[in-house]
């Protein structure tokens, strides 16, 4: 019989996975200017390098299924922090091709945890997905504001590389305080009887996985050019990275406010449009009316925040057991980052083609309506 944790201590644990699971990436952003000047990188070579973790995401993300069943999901997440801190080291100090595999592993590590939270908040919190999802959603982007926030003032007191270098001591804080989880033999859970259709033949799990791809890339482009953009309007550095922080932040309230809407089936579709339409009006308020930066960080941030809440929750509902949201939240992983990997190196390249930065707003406004419709079905199919 599975062991059960108490609900308090579970949560706590899983709310501290989530503080890893994005600084590593969004600290990179801020300090594109300073590693391009050092290492000498164009923009579509920085758009690359913010595309890496989610071609990683991309290729590991199917297979996690196979690890989490042969070690347990509980080992595997010890597993995925150990080498996400090993990684955020290695990109810093073992030279230019370091930052180039160090990038590759930390996406590799980050998407073990990407997978399998979904499927731990299933079975630890089956009463209360939406409402847990909510929360752990808060725990990683408060963790992911606050590395975009620190980044230039670290660098500018010692250098980007520490900036960088620092986010492996979370990861190896909370890899000890994971490791008593991760002690017992996993266990087989076994589907209803009868079986269904697989992941990949369902109608509703390719819904899901294109307003995971849509939100995600949308996100990615913003996380890692936003503060380029606001440099070329005349933000200062440090300014742009406090936007970038704002961004995040206010994605804490967009994801604490969305499950009530998720939470019902009958309102589910609704809640993903709502998440969806923040993007696509701050986007169009950053093109009318480009000196209110700081408004339309906030408004993009608000649905940011309730759309990666609304993905995750789809995800969670999406699969009838734990093995089965493993597998779902795999397929809508692997196949939503390969979307959103092109994503800033698109943004860069349509910027150095164009020598501005217009297009890639219209781009992310045109992936928004895109990303409105497909929540709108994958909501209200199946419901």
């Amino acid at each position: 019989m599975k062991r059960l944790l108490p609900a308090a201590s579970a949560a706590a644990t899983i709310f501290l996975v989530a503080l890893c699971l994005r600084p590593a990436i969004t600290a990179v952003g801020p300090l594109l200017p300073q590693i391009s000047a050092d290492v000498g990188l164009g923009e579509a070579a920085q758009g690359l390098l913010g595309a890496l973790p989610l071609l990683a995401f991309a290729l590991v993300s199917p297979q996690v299924h196979r690890l989490s069943g042969r070690v347990g999901m509980e080992r595997a997440v010890l597993l995925a922090l150990l080498v996400l801190a090993a990684g955020t080291v290695a990109r810093s100090y073992t030279g230019t091709a370091g930052l180039w595999a160090g990038t590759v592993v930390i996406g590799c590590a980050i998407a073990v945890g990407n997978v399998l939270v979904p499927a731990i908040v299933k079975r630890d919190f089956a009463a209360n997905v939406s409402r847990a999802t909510g929360f752990y959603t808060a725990f990683i982007t408060i963790a992911a504001s606050t590395a975009s926030a620190v980044a230039v003032p670290v660098a500018e007191a010692v250098d980007w590389r520490l900036s960088l270098a620092l986010w492996a001591f979370p990861a190896l804080v909370v890899a000890m305080i994971w490791a008593p989880r991760a002690g017992p033999a996993p266990v087989v859970e076994e589907g209803p009887p009868g079986g269904g259709a697989p992941v990949w033949r369902q109608p509703r799990a390719w819904l899901i996985t294109a307003f995971m791809g849509l939100q995600s890339t949308c996100f990615y482009v913003l996380v890692t050019w936003l503060p380029t953009i606001e440099i070329s309007h005349g933000v200062s550095q440090r300014t742009a990275g406090l936007h970038l922080f704002l961004f995040q932040g206010m994605g804490i309230l967009g994801g604490l406010a969305v499950p009530l809407l998720l939470r019902d089936p009958r309102t589910r579709a609704r809640g993903a449009v709502a998440a969806s339409l923040p993007v696509v009006v701050a986007m169009a308020g950053l093109l009318a009316a480009p000196g209110l930066t700081a408004l339309w960080a906030a408004i993009a941030g608000l649905g940011q925040g309730a759309s990666l809440v609304a993905a995750l929750t789809l995800i969670s509902f999406g699969g009838r057991t734990a093995s089965e949201t493993t597998r779902l939240s795999g397929m809508a992983q692997s196949l939503g980052y390969l979307l959103a990997a092109a994503g800033p190196i698109a943004a860069g390249v349509l910027a150095e083609r164009t020598g501005a930065w217009e297009a890639t707003l219209v781009m992310i406004i045109g992936l928004g309506v895109l990303q409105t419709a497909a929540g709108a079905a994958a909501g209200r199919k199946g419901s």
